[in-house]
């Protein structure tokens, strides 16, 4: 059977190669597609490469971190005295020492880096309740307050409609003349979210708006100054035994033993307290 014209001009382009003219077009777009996939390949390897090596960021404090802080309430014009010590030992490495001095040593990750916040501080204080919009001090003759609600009568801001906020500072040393110095004076409606700062002083309140907390007092100020210049502990130890009362202090302690006699009177121990040392810190 003849062929047809058709197919004698396949088979002519057949043994051609496909004609001058297709052979002498080069695959731009090929090559173009190759040379992309190569570089997205390389920059792949590099990017990975980079995470692979790069270090993370580490907020603290962390785990091996101890900073101490001073903490005052304000509460429609009162200030109130300091919280009582947290339990020995304690469960939290959020706690304080009694006196108004916070010690801020994380003991879990929960606590730590941007989860060290005043918040976390009340959630682990039996009886201390502090929200950004709610605060609860541990005393029965304090109630609760919630942002909008009026002060109680007989308190310096009575009949005033409050809310909760939050003051801080940190003690820095001046290095034209060594100086410590409160620097700061920041006010932030979202207490609870506060984050913990080394040598912070802060001030948690309930006050009218527009209403500037006070730092904490001059006492508080002093015990926190003490602790960081090494010259107070952080806790005092008390231990019962008997029906007496034996307090361990930082300092040295004379104890006197009397005979034992057919009648025994224990005359109650006074312990005078010197005011707290002038503490300058020198910057290095």
């Amino acid at each position: 059977m003849a062929r047809s014209s058709s197919g004698k001009s396949v088979a002519r382009a057949a043994a051609t190669g496909g004609g001058a003219t297709y052979r002498g077009q080069m695959p731009v777009n090929w090559y173009a597609a190759l040379v992309v996939i190569v570089l997205v390949g390389i920059a792949s390897v590099a990017l990975a490469k980079y995470n692979y090596n790069k270090t993370p960021a580490v907020v603290e404090p962390t785990t091996n971190t101890t900073w101490h802080a001073a903490l005052a309430f304000d509460i429609c014009g009162t200030t109130e005295q300091p919280l009582t010590a947290s339990p020995v030992p304690a469960k939290t490495g959020l706690t304080t020492t009694g006196n108004g001095v916070l010690l801020i040593a994380p003991k879990t990750a929960s606590e730590a880096g941007n989860n060290a916040t005043l918040g976390k501080f009340a959630q682990e204080y039996t009886g201390l309740t502090l929200t950004n919009t709610t605060l609860k001090y541990p005393t029965a003759s304090v109630p609760e307050y919630r942002n909008g609600q009026k002060c109680a009568a007989g308190t310096p801001d009575a009949g005033k409609v409050g809310e909760v906020q939050a003051r801080s500072w940190v003690v820095t040393t001046k290095s034209s003349n060594n100086q410590l110095v409160q620097v700061g004076g920041l006010t932030t409606s979202k207490a609870a979210d506060l984050k913990f700062a080394n040598r912070q002083l802060i001030t948690v309140g309930f006050v009218p708006a527009g209403v500037a907390l006070p730092k904490p007092p001059g006492t508080t100020i002093a015990a926190l100054l003490q602790v960081l210049s090494g010259t107070q502990p952080v806790a005092t130890t008390t231990t019962t035994v008997a029906g007496a009362t034996t307090t361990t202090a930082p300092t040295a302690a004379t104890t006197t033993t009397s005979a034992p006699a057919a009648t025994t009177t224990t005359t109650p121990l006074t312990t005078t307290t010197r005011p707290p040392a002038t503490t300058t810190t020198t910057k290095k």
